[in-house]
């Protein structure tokens, strides 16, 4: 699916867009949880179709049947588009990983290198909840074409930028637009397709990452080194405007309903969390420690206020069911991308071993991330979802071991690639297994909101990773190159993991209260 947060792939889970009944339930290879506002429809019957009968959820003309194909009329079009709109997506997110090592290196200041992470996912979170409210309210053409916009249009800012700081602006404005393309493509799977389509175009998304994982860093490794890293920027800009092309007629054919929930708490939350974090994590780099405590301790009562109106309750003290496996999910994000973040560092400042292999570390957790995503489809008929996570995070765990082996000199820069190999592997099981956790356990008639918290740890988990790494890794002890402030910054992680699997094993404990009304889109 699209992971324009940098925090999702294939997940390979069981989930049904029609409700939890498991008479319902299809296997599909992603479920629709990255949307921090719309509601995931409700079930009905496998022969009812989106946009027909009494029950219908949607304004519009009659949607195909679920026979009908995604590739032609009047689906074409729109399956296209958001199908690149995915390839764009995804090649920004490995491509981008892949050469900020060297954009640093050439343009200065490593106290920024976190922020290129950070930024992006907490601008994104801001996005998607917009995006949705917006979809809702007026329709998904406008949100789409703004999204597109500022998509490219970040793009470009990095590609021509002359400094650390206007990197992070042009990737503010990638993960706000690639919130709102984010929150419109799961709108449109919901409102064009009908029931029996959906986990076809919900497979046909999570392929389109296949490609990119195999291609996207290897060729930015090549642009990079031959034609200079910021044509790696400016050559994806082009694609969300091809995507545009095909996607917007399409969408002007979906309606919004000014009557729709207007939302507007849900994003000002969302908004106040994101504030709140930046002000958190920028405390962290500040020399002056006074000033710097302050706005850690404010920054963080801010950010703690919303996520508390944001996620189950229970959540933050990890209470059994629903609020463990969400902490989980956090807690597993946290681990995996505030590692992720620097081993491109590691292994090209560091070790220098060079942009190529770089890539192919990175394209190797790909690979075996979605490899461990459908491993788990078949665990979950026979083992327990809790044995499963603590799996999946044990092999993790000798991931992150490896990838903090490789800043010292006796191992060789060729084993990130099996460390990282290990590691996506590990996420794959682990982190598919919890998504499937956390909405198999959604009270019934909230599961759009409990997707909205999966999504909620996911996105945050990841920022506020890559945010302290990036400040331990600028910090004074760090070194130059840093390979102390990158194993610390692992070691870090290893304890986030930990935290992990203690708790999980509260996942699956019992079934839990309904998630607060705050949390509902």
């Amino acid at each position: 699916a699209p992971r324009v947060c940098a925090s999702q792939r294939g997940t390979g889970g069981q989930y049904a867009l029609g409700g939890n009944d498991p008479a319902t339930v299809e296997a599909i290879p992603d479920p629709p949880a990255c949307c921090l506002h719309f509601q995931v429809p409700r079930r009905r019957d496998n022969q009812e179709e989106r946009g027909t009968g009494p029950d219908s959820m949607t304004q519009g003309p009659a949607v195909p049947t679920a026979t009908d194909s995604i590739w032609t009329p009047p689906l074409g079009r729109l399956t296209l588009g958001l199908v690149l709109t995915v390839v764009a997506t995804a090649f920004e997110a490995l491509a981008v990983a892949t050469v900020l090592p060297i954009t640093t290196a050439e343009l200065g200041g490593l106290v920024w290198y976190g922020w290129t992470f950070s930024a992006f996912m907490l601008a994104n979170l801001v996005g998607i909840t917009v995006g949705g409210n917006q979809t809702d309210r007026r329709g998904p053409t406008l949100p789409f074409i703004a999204g597109a916009v500022l998509f490219a249009g970040g793009l470009v800012v990095s590609g021509l930028a002359p400094s650390m700081p206007i990197i992070v602006f042009g990737r503010t404005s990638q993960g706000f637009g690639g919130g709102l393309l984010s929150a419109v493509a799961y709108a449109s799977i919901a409102r064009s397709y009908a029931v029996g389509q959906q986990p076809r175009m919900l497979a046909t998304l999570s392929s389109a990452w296949v490609v990119p994982g195999l291609l996207g860093p290897a060729l930015a490794g090549v642009i990079a080194e031959h034609a200079g890293w910021r044509w790696v920027f400016l050559g994806l800009a082009p694609l969300p405007a091809f995507a545009a092309l095909l996607v917007v007629p399409a969408l002007r054919m979906q309606a919004g309903d000014p009557a729709a929930p207007d939302g507007r708490d849900r994003t000002w939350m969302a908004v106040q969390l994101a504030i709140g974090t930046t002000i958190a994590l920028a405390g962290l780099g500040l020399e002056r420690r006074g000033l710097g405590l302050a706005l850690v301790i404010g920054g963080t009562v801010v950010a703690v206020t919303a996520l508390r109106r944001l996620l189950p309750e229970g959540t933050l003290t990890a209470r059994a069911g629903l609020p463990a496996a969400v902490a989980t999910m956090g807690l597993l994000n946290f681990a995996f991308f505030g590692t992720e973040a620097f081993v491109p560092l590691a292994i090209v400042e560091v070790r220098h071993g060079g942009i190529m292999l770089n890539g192919l570390a990175l394209t190797a957790a790909a690979l075996t991330w979605t490899a461990g995503a459908w491993l788990q489809v078949r665990l979950a008929k026979q083992t327990a979802p809790r044995t499963v996570i603590v799996a999946g995070l044990a092999i993790l765990g000798v991931g992150i071991a490896g990838a903090a082996a490789l800043v010292t000199p006796w191992v060789p820069p060729w084993s990130a690639i099996v460390a990282w190999t290990i590691a996506g592997l590990g996420m794959g099981l682990a982190f598919t297994t919890c998504s499937a956790a956390i909405l198999e356990a959604a009270p019934r008639g909230q599961e759009g909101a409990v997707s909205a918290s999966l999504q909620l740890a996911q996105v945050l988990g990841a920022a506020v990773a890559t945010g302290i790494g990036g400040a331990i890794v600028a910090a004074p002890f760090a070194g130059v190159p840093p390979a102390l402030g990158i194993a610390v910054a692992d070691l870090l992680m290893l304890g986030g993991l930990a935290a992990a699997i203690a708790t999980a094993r509260g996942i699956g404990a019992r079934r839990v209260e309904a998630v607060p009304q705050e949390s509902a889109a």
